[in-house]
């Protein structure tokens, strides 16, 4: 493909959003603009998935009233849980943490809140003298551990080899209750991160809940295998699960919900390139959030047989940020996901003043959401600037702004000014057997448009997608066919300048300015 089309063609009034999103933060004034981090590496990517385990050494946590919590369980469970109570040694899970001594440790929570008053005691003068940084180097959270972390489980040892080398990796964390809320780890927003897992190898979170994190409810960074097994993530000013830098990962049986930018959000993925999965998500539930999932850098990730909705864009993968190991994105797949609804207008809670108010005063349990990301408001996937991904067999319905969109993400958007890589994003991209303006129920529920695209790009496609109506509707109307894809590169469409997207953050328009 060529990508030395005049820097002059192309800039539609899209790029130039997503330029603007990126520099300016559209309708988030003096807000967080993106995700940051301390410079990361990912992985090798020797490690592997890891898998549930019912044996080896184990702690056990409990709090004062779990016997009295353990009452409503099934008769088998409550008696389990009744003989771990005799085992209970540890009041908080840090401690229980802190206490590991071998490799493949189990944690396992009984039910009960779990606020871990130890970690918000006041930190010695060296930690002090780090609370103004918003980003910490790892030795910084080796000496710090819960300067910004409400429980951090620290792999790399002295070493700082960026690999899991001690007692805590493959580290099993459980709740033991009948689902993820009887096990509550509540942050009150006095810490940045619920759940910090850094260069923890190995890792498996499971049945438990993280809520009211000023940043991130589970944060898993620089760590080669990891497992969120039905976790429930809710309530934080960003992210419900956070994924950074990363390999061989698996969110499974999750849900997300009430997060100010992505319920789900597995970014700078381990660029492998289509030759595995670097993450997979699978039959998780992300609604009520700014963005359902999200992923800058989401590369080489299987995102398949979830649902998606009531966010204010349902899915997106972008190029747009710089900083992130990976870019520009490539090689996501999204098939057999639920992408419905996702057209709520958050953003009016910045308009009328209440995101100004202390996080915990703002509302987020009555289903108040504060974005902290500029969002296209009534759209169910979008891919801004992500090359080779597969978009197949979803049922796509009733996103007022668009079913899918696809745009280029100029490359100084991301920090990077080499003119050869303007037009580096969006090329490859396929649509293929997808449901539009369909629920599965057999009801119509159209989109505002099934696809949109700005025409930037080479090798794009769409091929046997299906609607309720007689075919799909599309901007532009003709779509190159899979069969015969476009492989001629184009810098976009000059004259496409009022696409069904601004970022402004308004919500479906009424019947009056619609018409």
């Amino acid at each position: 493909m060529s990508n030395t089309a005049p820097v002059g063609l192309g800039l539609t009034r899209i790029a130039l959003a997503a330029v603007l999103a990126v520099s300016t933060a559209v309708a988030l004034p003096g807000s967080v603009k993106a995700h940051r981090e301390r410079p990361t590496e990912v992985p090798s990517g020797a490690g592997s998935v890891p898998v549930y385990r019912e044996g080896g050494p184990t702690l056990v946590v409990c709090k004062p009233d779990s016997a009295r919590r353990l009452q409503p369980l099934p008769d088998g469970l409550r008696e389990a849980n009744g003989r771990l109570l005799g085992r209970c040694r540890f009041r908080h899970i840090q401690a229980a943490v802190d206490a590991v001594t071998e490799p493949g440790t189990r944690i396992l929570v009984l039910p009960g809140v779990y606020r871990e008053e130890p970690s918000l005691e006041p930190p010695a003068p060296a930690c002090a003298a780090l609370a103004g940084q918003q980003l910490l180097g790892y030795e910084d959270h080796r000496r710090c551990p819960n300067l910004q972390n409400l429980i951090a489980v620290l792999g790399d040892g002295p070493d700082a080899d960026r690999a899991c080398d001690g007692r805590l990796c493959a580290l099993q964390i459980e709740g033991t209750g009948a689902g993820p809320e009887d096990v509550v780890v509540d942050g009150e927003f006095a810490k940045q991160h619920v759940m910090r897992a850094d260069r923890a190898d190995g890792i498996y979170l499971r049945n438990f809940t993280v809520q009211r994190a000023g940043f991130t409810g589970v944060y898993v960074i620089e760590t080669d295998g990891f497992a969120i097994d039905r976790l429930l993530g809710r309530w934080t000013d960003e992210y419900g699960f956070l994924t950074f830098s990363s390999d061989h990962g698996l969110y499974t049986g999750c849900e997300a919900y009430g997060n100010g930018d992505a319920g789900i959000y597995p970014g700078s993925a381990a660029d492998v390139g289509g030759d595995r999965w670097a993450i997979e998500v699978r039959h998780c539930r992300s609604h009520h959030n700014t963005l359902g999932y999200s992923g800058t850098a989401g590369n080489s990730v299987w995102v398949h047989d979830n649902e998606f909705f009531e966010n204010a864009t349902g899915m997106a993968t972008d190029s747009l940020f710089p900083n992130h190991p990976g870019l520009p994105q490539n090689s996501a797949r999204f098939e057999r996901n639920r992408v419905w609804s996702n057209n709520a207008d958050y953003f009016r809670y910045r308009r009328d003043g209440t995101c100004k108010r202390p996080s915990a005063e703002r509302g987020y349990e009555r289903g108040v959401v504060c974005p902290l990301v500029a969002a296209p408001v009534g759209t169910g996937i979008l891919i801004a600037g992500g090359n080779g991904n597969v978009v197949t067999d979803n049922w796509i319905w009733d996103n007022w702004r668009a079913g899918t969109m696809l745009l280029w993400a100029p490359a100084p958007a991301r920090g990077e000014l080499d003119p050869s890589k303007l037009f580096d994003t969006s090329h490859g991209n396929r649509f293929v057997a997808n449901r539009m303006g369909l629920a599965p129920d057999g009801g119509l529920a159209v989109n505002g448009v099934d696809f949109w695209w700005d025409e930037e790009g080479s090798a794009n496609c769409w091929s046997a997608n299906v609607s309720g109506a007689a075919s799909p509707s599309s901007d532009p109307a003709a779509l190159p066919s899979c069969d015969e894809p476009a492989a001629a590169f184009s810098p976009g469409n000059p004259l496409n300048l009022d696409p069904p997207i601004d970022l402004s953050g308004h919500g479906r328009p009424s019947a009056e300015s619609a018409s």
